[in-house]
């Protein structure tokens, strides 16, 4: 008796390990006032949709406009809070009048995405590292099923 009930305790530890280990995944809708940079493109304004597409590990992105103009795929890397997000969001990095789409979180989740910034953000980074106009912008977005 001991042991199947050990063995039926391994086997639950075991599916809830593999379960976590699953990729989050996510689609999220925001309305974005300004003009933002992914990868090497420029999005204008707009309401856009951002959905992982890959469902083994969620690396791919794809950010779509909701008027269909405008799209793109973009690889992402897992990002980790040790606070649970407090609201869905897209949180941008601005260095002065330019935004660069930096990380997907989905309110109550402390696993979200995070976009490898790339040369010309680091390079904008770079530039303007002694002026203060650089920081951070969230943009509030609702979770989309």
């Amino acid at each position: 008796m001991k042991r199947q009930a050990f063995s039926l305790v391994s086997l639950l530890s075991l599916l809830l390990v593999a379960g976590s280990a699953i990729a989050q995944t996510v689609h999220v809708r925001a309305n974005i006032p300004f003009n933002f940079a992914v990868g090497n493109k420029t999005f204008p304004a707009g309401t856009y949709d951002v959905g992982t597409i890959d469902h083994r590990d969620g690396k791919i992105l794809l950010l779509q406009a909701r008027n269909g103009n405008e799209s793109m795929m973009v690889g992402s890397n897992a990002a980790e809070s040790l606070a649970p997000a407090n609201k869905t969001k897209l949180v941008f990095n601005q260095y002065g009048s330019r935004y660069f789409l930096s990380q997907i979180w989905v309110n109550g989740e402390t696993r979200g995405r995070q976009l490898p910034k790339t040369s010309r953000e680091k390079e904008m980074a770079r530039d303007l590292a002694q002026n203060l106009e650089r920081g951070q912008v969230e943009i509030v977005a609702s979770l989309q099923q």
